[in-house]
């Protein structure tokens, strides 16, 4: 007995001193890995630009060190964010060293707003002379497409496949499903195309939600036809026939109908590239965009004290600090009132990314925004999506600008709340008794229907969040309320509608709207900073695990669907009033 004992201490002992060695040199190796990330990299002559496009591109790159990193090849460079995405492009348009930029696209593509962001960034970077080729090693999808029509030369892998079928929308319902488990969504709402919530009391689109997507959604697709149409010297009609009979069934027909410039291996690409870049040693110079992030620029404004304010709106909008995959309405306030404070920050640029969330959040914010605004100019970007909150919180703004393919408007409002007192009676056996101070003290509970009262209470306070919404639109767009009502109605329009119905002002870009914000400021020479504050990225790594170990928590076959869950959880509070879009909109 006292042998096993012994034994059996000496070997927690032993896992105990292992984990902590573990640690240790976990961190150890963390810290060797971030200091090399600090190296100055030296771009040589007949370099060519390498950017491998991903499913995720944040608004900016992310502070947490191992976000798309190697640690295996001690390569900590972050995948990189849309802003240096974009800085890099335009730097080596003026770069001697590069000669070109080859890009890896197919079945990983961002959102259709970051694609626009970055195809125009290329079609401008072809200006200088130099060239763009892209290679799709898998499958071609349609948005990676998209974005390969900025490109020279496109090349496809012999045994890849080529989407091009056309654009849809499909959604999920869960009505019937819900009725089998005994739970009754009860829904308030302000806007008939406020569809959110459909999909817990519909089995179907309703006639006001199919109309609306069929108008956003015909407005982006004819804008990309377009843009296909000049590239590729394909008619419009002729793209839509080709989608229709399904006509790209190989990547030879896509070579046929000139959509792509022919099929090639990798090893073919790493010749034609070392060929192009006038390089003569045994292998191509590529330089990755994250490494080449670090090389100094000097585009615009990286002098004088003057400073243009790139504040980044990003995710969900929630309530407390919130992190840099969503928008703290506390974390965001701060920012702003930093930039409005800032007698140096001359102008304000609010990039929003968001399909919106807590409305009182989104008020909170509005607010600092409206303040900002009435101390210097603001603009405001839009990227993917500024939509419900993420129209809120941009409503003040001097200009807008909006993509063509940008998911915005949805001003509406609509709160939920389940009662799943069947479920649990009648399905799992469980009952539950109250006892109350007052009438209503278990308002909102979801063991039980609420009363007519309650209803009433609620349908107030959504009818309430609705007109002040409207009325912040309709003092920023200086548009009659009555008029912001009409277009409203929880409505999503495309960014093309947007200018059209006075949501926004023009089309552009980023850059364009650093550009406005300097011309309204009257600057000519300024530089940039974005706020928020990044979180240091030791606080990040500790997040990261513990979001780590909770996504290792879900089954490997659900986890495509964790940004769902965790939208879902977000808005847990079922006591919530909310300003977001009906759904998540990606496109392929």
């Amino acid at each position: 007995m006292k042998s096993f004992l012994k034994y059996t201490l000496a070997t927690l002992l032993g896992l105990f001193l292992f984990s902590i060695l573990s640690v240790l040199f976990f961190f150890g190796m963390l810290g060797i890995m971030m200091s090399s990330t600090e190296k100055p990299v030296t771009v040589k002559p007949h370099s060519v630009l390498y950017y491998q496009l991903g499913a995720f591109v944040p608004e900016r790159t992310l502070s947490f060190p191992l976000f798309g990193s190697n640690p295996f090849s001690l390569d900590m460079t972050p995948a990189p964010g849309l802003n240096d995405i974009l800085a890099d492009i335009h730097k080596a348009k003026e770069d001697d060293n590069i000669t070109g930029i080859y890009i890896e696209a197919g079945m990983s593509s961002p959102g259709i707003g970051t694609i626009e962001e970055i195809r125009n960034a290329l079609l401008d970077f072809k200006q200088s002379g130099k060239f763009v080729l892209v290679y799709c090693p898998d499958l071609m999808l349609q948005s990676a497409y998209y974005l390969a029509t900025a490109a020279d030369t496109i090349y496809l892998n012999p045994a890849g496949t080529f989407q091009f079928t056309g654009m849809r929308s499909e959604i999920m319902y869960y009505k019937k499903a819900l009725e089998k488990l005994g739970v009754q969504v009860q829904v308030i709402k302000h806007g008939k195309f406020k569809s959110a919530v459909e999909p817990f009391i519909r089995q179907n689109m309703s006639p006001e939600n199919r109309e609306q997507i069929r108008v956003y959604m015909s407005s982006i697709w004819d804008h990309i036809l377009k843009n296909i149409s000049t590239a590729r010297k394909v008619p419009v009609r002729r793209l839509n026939e080709l989608a229709d009979s399904l006509a790209i069934d190989s990547p030879e027909a896509a070579v046929a109908y000139h959509l792509i410039d022919g099929v090639r291996y990798k090893d073919e690409i790493l010749d034609e590239l070392k060929e192009r870049s006038g390089y003569s040693g045994k292998e191509v110079r590529l330089v990755s965009l994250g490494k080449y992030t670090k090389v100094p620029a000097g585009k615009h404004g990286s002098y004088g004290k003057n400073k243009i304010a790139v504040i980044y709106a990003f995710g969900d909008i929630v309530m407390g600090a919130g992190n840099e995959t969503n928008i703290g309405d506390k974390r965001f306030a701060k920012a702003l009132r930093k930039a409005r404070l800032d007698t140096n920050v001359k102008a304000i640029v609010l990039r929003v990314n968001s399909p919106g969330g807590s409305a009182l959040a989104s008020d909170i914010i509005w607010r600092e925004v409206e303040l900002a605004h009435q101390a210097k100019p603001v603009v405001a970007s839009m990227g993917n999506y500024a939509a419900s909150g993420g129209y809120y919180i941009l409503s003040p703004a001097d200009s807008v600008f909006t993509q063509p393919v940008t998911l915005t408007g949805s001003i509406g409002v609509f709160g939920l709340i389940p009662n799943a007192g069947k479920l649990f009676r009648d399905k799992l056996g469980i009952t539950f008794d109250v006892e109350k101070t007052n009438k209503h003290a278990d308002f909102g509970s979801v063991y039980r229907p609420l009363s007519p009262g309650e209803k009433m209470f609620l349908t107030t306070q959504i009818e309430n969040t609705y007109q002040t919404f409207v009325d912040h639109v309709s003092r920023g767009r200086h548009l009659r309320p009555s008029y912001v009502d009409s277009i409203g109605q929880g409505r999503v329009w495309s960014g093309i509608n947007a200018v059209e119905n006075g949501l926004a002002d023009t089309t552009g870009g980023l850059y364009d709207a650093i550009d406005a914000a300097a011309q309204l400021a009257h600057l000519d020479n300024y530089r940039t900073i974005t706020l928020p504050v990044v979180e240091d990225p030791y606080q990040k790594l500790i997040k990261q695990l513990t979001g780590d170990v909770r996504m290792r928590a879900i089954p490997h076959e659900l986890r495509g669907l964790y940004q769902t869950w965790k939208a879902i959880m977000e808005t847990k509070n079922r006591m919530s009033v909310l300003t977001r879009l009906p759904y998540e909109i990606t496109v392929y």
